[in-house]
């Protein structure tokens, strides 16, 4: 079983390096995703990193809502050619200031 198991992460660690093709495709995903976060109004994107490989969305960063996250990962499944959505997103917490 450990053998197989070894195999197994060997396998996915020697994946082989994306085609010119490949890269392109997932630098025009990677805009059109950047884009329709920018464009909905329920997300906050400067602060939402968006990563592309072989069509799997890794959404990374901060925002300061929690409803924020999941309309991120919403909207990205959204977009046509998205295969899947990581969602690494965390949430903000600031504290706050004053004298109270």
């Amino acid at each position: 079983m450990a053998l197989i198991l070894a195999a197994m992460i060997s396998a996915c660690a020697t994946s082989p390096a994306r085609t010119a093709a490949e890269l392109e495709a997932d630098k025009k995903l990677e805009i059109a995703v950047t884009q329709q976060l920018a464009d909905d109004p329920n997300v906050f994107a400067p602060h939402i990193q968006v990563s592309v490989n072989r069509g799997v969305v890794t959404l990374s960063g901060m925002v300061f809502d929690g409803n924020e996250i999941f309309e991120a990962g919403r909207v990205t499944k959204l977009v046509p050619g998205v295969i899947s959505v990581r969602n690494q997103i965390e949430m903000h917490i600031s504290g706050r200031g004053g004298d109270s």
